[in-house]
């Protein structure tokens, strides 16, 4: 019975969300008392559950997702992401166009939220079209794919922090992990899909057209742009593998290390490094600087929410017992934990559009079955991280945002980008599946 209450409730989570368009926070919170209720916890216990469910999970990754706002906030206002990809296009030339686009939009897309990202890059596309006379979706698709890729597979993005936190992951061997997989992924969904895209026709830019600043800060250079955006990156790959590095590392250089590679301290660094090189330095005030940073916290404040209601919903899988059956059952399935963590959390994409509610609405399911089967959790966060991906389609803000831009037909627009969506997260699965062999 409890597992029908569980389906029940799963069903329920995802009408309100895709078809009566509840805030997806409020549908968590309701959704969660009302299986507590179902699955027998004691009343006077579910408001604990409750607390608890938020605190497990909000307390060890509020940090890393608000400095990493703050810190992509002050890439896009600063200038620097335009200035890195600036300079992709002069490096790689018309030739090889597609590929600076890419990795350009990886660059960014590491540090910048995903609907930021977007809207930032979506006009050096059409510069690009304009300028050269090219196939839009054939340019813009890459580079849209490298901003897709990150979003789902790569820290400080809000689901795969989440998801490292909730299967206690390492994540800056989830980084490392993500990146191995990334690049195969945005590759193929990228410039070798959009080969066969180049008939495919799109109007002029209409909607969301940037505005340019009315005050005269200085632009930061190439150099201090990309060390300024990726420097998370690389503190995290560092610290990661100094330990294997210097195995017999002890005493008081490896308390050191412990405090300076813990995530949040990593993003913190970042963070005063980047509002010296890219605010003070370019002649903002910190009361500016300040300004932007809590415009970041405000872009972010329902994803914590939401986050926020995962842990609930998790939190009631573990009071019940329910996940300990759940583990039971799905250990006797014949499918691998990692492609049943993917088929779950791409279903869940499909329903309902979000790729974070996907993710973190499956990880509730899958997460006893990781504890009990031993697979690598930080693989089981890229496998649900690949799954969140699969198939864009009208229930996605991502799927319009593109259409709208490029002004497509919805048959171009599935055509493309839905294909281009599949392609990178079924090629995830695969490469999780490769690395699990080896790991």
């Amino acid at each position: 019975m409890s597992f029908v209450i569980v389906i029940i409730s799963l069903i329920v989570l995802i009408l309100l969300i895709s078809y009566f368009k509840v805030d997806a926070f409020l549908s968590f919170l309701i959704i969660s008392i009302g299986a507590g209720i179902a699955l027998g916890i004691p009343l006077e216990r579910l408001p604990v559950a409750v607390d608890e469910g938020i605190g497990s999970i909000l307390g060890s990754l509020t940090l890393i997702i608000v400095l990493g706002a703050m810190l992509g906030k002050l890439v896009a206002e600063s200038g620097a992401a335009k200035k890195i990809a600036s300079v992709m296009v002069d490096l790689f030339g018309t030739k090889y166009i597609q590929w600076g686009l890419m990795i350009t939009g990886f660059i960014v897309g590491i540090p910048l939220f995903y609907g930021i990202g977007f809207v930032l890059l979506v006009p050096l596309i059409f510069s690009v079209v304009n300028q050269y006379k090219l196939p839009a979706v054939y340019i813009g698709l890459p580079m849209l794919a490298a901003l897709s890729v990150t979003h789902g597979f790569l820290p400080p993005h809000p689901s795969p922090v989440a998801l490292v936190a909730l299967f206690d992951a390492d994540l800056g061997m989830t980084l490392i992990l993500g990146l191995c997989l990334a690049i195969p992924a945005i590759i193929i969904a990228g410039p070798l899909f959009s080969k066969t895209l180049k008939n495919i026709q799109s109007g002029p830019v209409t909607l969301f057209e940037q505005k340019e600043s009315n005050f005269n800060y200085g632009t930061p250079g190439k150099v201090n742009s990309l060390v300024s955006a990726t420097l998370p990156v690389f503190l995290l790959i560092i610290v990661t593998i100094i330990p294997y590095i210097f195995p017999n590392m002890g005493g008081q250089a490896s308390s050191i290390l412990a405090l300076i590679g813990a995530p949040s301290v990593v993003m913190l660094i970042s963070l005063i490094v980047a509002t010296y090189t890219l605010g003070l330095r370019q002649g903002r005030s910190i009361k500016e600087i300040m300004s932007v940073y809590v415009d970041a916290v405000k872009d972010i404040a329902m994803i914590l929410l939401i986050i926020a209601g995962s842990g609930i919903f998790k939190q009631v899988m573990e009071e019940s017992g329910v996940s300990t059956e759940l583990a039971n059952v799905f250990k006797q399935l014949p499918v691998h934990p990692l492609i049943l963590g993917w088929l779950i959390t791409a279903i869940i994409r499909v329903c309902i559009g979000s790729a974070t509610v996907a993710a973190l609405t499956a990880a509730g399911v899958i997460m006893p079955l990781v504890a009990q089967t031993g697979v690598n959790p930080n693989l089981m966060v890229l496998s649900l991280g690949a799954g969140s991906l699969f198939f864009s389609h009208v229930n996605d803000s991502g799927f319009w945002l593109f259409k709208e831009y490029f002004n497509l037909s919805l048959k171009d627009t599935f055509r493309s980008w839905s294909v281009m969506e599949t392609i990178v997260s079924v090629i995830g699965l695969l490469g999780v599946l490769i690395l699990n062999i080896f790991i």
